[in-house]
């Protein structure tokens, strides 16, 4: 059976740590542990006169002063490392922890995920082609040499780099390494450990290279590993289940985040809360069960985006000015369907193919699948169809030769609407409403990956209410954006009621909009 070494590198809370040590040794395993040497030291007493009789902790021999985005970060793990391998001959992994991190499965079920395969689990990406660093400088991490902490000493360390870019003192990576980045929580087998001591001895090199980069608790191990280990050894992950905001900030966890955290498909979590009393009990008390089994729903990352993307109302992109200078035609007529069922409209366009012959599209904002004629590929992608398309809407118009089109949207796509609304050619909307019941909700939770098949029941509970009203909300944002030509249809209505709004939507006789309203099983899921 798998025994770990936790490595943990933490630099307050003193009481958290002692607790975080004897709830992961008591189950047999060990810690190494480095506290920052920037920290009161009256802390590290407290933690080494708790801990010092503890045969399952050792300590790093040596404590630095570390500060984000230093080599210090890697020096330090390297210390608790080497502690670790001196300390525990018999550790068969080594897990990279922190203070705020807790384990989210018991022990029994983390001792058996690490057996069912001999491999090492890093998040280790190529550094130059993915888009892993979303904002600030990319390449210069690496090709400039940093003595300077961007967060304290701002100004000296841009100074520093644009000295060095001006007298042209750029350097060459280590000619034999691929660079890598990722997270720099991973659980790595002993056998990849000591590789990686041993390297750090033989190449000097690489060392003096990796000191003065910056973030290098982000490459470091990563590249390391990926040069010494064959692929097929490499689990392209990490086991720490971590979340960041929009502004590159970790979220934190709180009381209520226990039901999500068990969930989700890792061991541990950060960054959770110090305040967070109940939570920390409540897993603390996890960890040491027996028998528990966890239905893993891997849903935590998606949801976390929908909840807090609601409410926020604006356009993604600024509006290009060859399509603000773009129209249609003035003869022109856009009609656009909108329902949050798309199965429901897309019979709808079914039904008035057969009444009518305007050429219908279906969710072409919304779906990659939609069938286009080629126009050159600004068709190919989502992404080109949205940036551009008032021209692709203009070419739609010229491929069919017609003067009239019919769109689906989702309601969420108010600002297509909007923006449609706004052209020269006239634009008629009709609101396709449906009746959304608990089943349909929950189907499209799982649809859009807000929840798995293991969520559990409490979890939806929680989770429809948002949904529901976010539809609500969407509806209602339609009705307040003040279309002059604004027509719905609804399932709670008969065919006769929905007979003329169909008819002065599509502008057609009422038997033919009353034959589109008897389309079979229209509204039926």
């Amino acid at each position: 059976m798998a025994k770990i070494a936790f490595i943990l590198l933490c630099h307050k809370d003193p009481d958290a740590i002692i607790k975080q040590a004897e709830r992961l040794t008591a189950v047999g395993d060990v810690m190494s542990i480095h506290f920052d040497a920037r920290a009161k030291p009256e802390d590290f007493q407290k933690i080494r006169d708790a801990l010092g009789d503890n045969p399952n902790v050792t300590f790093a021999r040596t404590r630095i002063k570390c500060g984000w985005g230093e080599w210090s970060l890697v020096q330090a793990t390297l210390y608790a490392v080497e502690a670790a391998v001196d300390a525990f001959p018999r550790a068969t992994n080594f897990y990279m922890l922190s203070g705020d991190c807790m384990a989210i499965k018991s022990a029994e079920y983390v001792h058996e995920f690490l057996d069912r395969r001999d491999c090492d689990y890093i998040e280790s990406v190529d550094y130059f082609d993915s888009d892993w660093i979303k904002t600030g400088i990319k390449e210069e991490r690496l090709t400039y040499r940093h003595f300077f902490n961007e967060r304290m000493h701002k100004r000296l360390f841009y100074t520093s780099m644009n000295v060095q870019r001006r007298l042209g003192l750029k350097r060459d990576v280590p000619h034999d390494l691929q660079m890598m980045i990722g997270s720099q929580w991973w659980c790595l087998r002993r056998r990849t450990i000591e590789w990686i001591l041993e390297f750090t001895k033989q190449r000097r090199d690489v060392m003096r290279f990796f000191r003065t980069t910056w973030i290098p608790d982000e490459t470091f191990f990563q590249t390391l590993v990926r040069h010494l280990v064959p692929e097929n050894e490499i689990e392209n992950r990490t086991l720490t289940f971590l979340m960041f905001t929009d502004y590159g900030m970790p979220v934190t966890f709180y009381n209520d985040h226990y039901d999500l955290l068990l969930g989700q498909d890792f061991l541990f979590a950060r960054k959770i809360s110090a305040e967070a009393d109940e939570l920390k009990r409540r897993l603390g008390r996890l960890y040491a069960t027996e028998g528990v089994e966890f239905k893993v729903s891997n849903e935590g990352r998606s949801l976390f985006k929908f909840l807090t993307g609601r409410g926020r109302i604006g356009r993604r992109f600024a509006t290009r000015f060859w399509e603000t200078e773009s129209t249609f035609g003035r003869e022109r007529e856009l009609m656009i369907v909108v329902c949050k069922k798309w199965h429901v409209a897309k019979r709808l366009l079914s039904g008035i193919r057969q009444v009518t012959n305007v050429p219908a599209i279906e969710y072409l904002f919304n779906e990659e699948s939609t069938e286009l004629p080629d126009l050159g590929g600004i068709q190919s992608t989502l992404g080109k169809r949205t940036r551009h398309r008032r021209a692709l809407m203009r070419m739609l118009f010229d491929y069919y030769d017609t003067d009239q089109l019919i769109i689906c949207l989702d309601p969420s796509n108010v600002e297509l609407m909007q923006d449609f609304n706004a052209d020269r050619s006239a634009t008629r909307i009709l609101d396709v409403e449906c009746v959304f019941d608990d089943d349909y909700l929950v189907g499209h939770a799982k649809r859009v990956g807000l929840a798995g098949e293991q969520t559990s029941p409490e979890t939806l509970d929680r989770l429809l209410p948002t949904i529901r009203n976010d539809m609500i909300y969407e509806r209602d944002h339609i009705r307040a954006a003040g279309f002059e030509y604004l027509y719905r249809i609804r399932q709670t209505a008969s065919p006769e009621e929905n007979t003329k709004p169909l008819a002065d939507f599509l502008a057609i006789a009422p038997d033919k909009a009353h034959a589109i309203a008897q389309t079979p099983h229209l509204f039926t899921d």
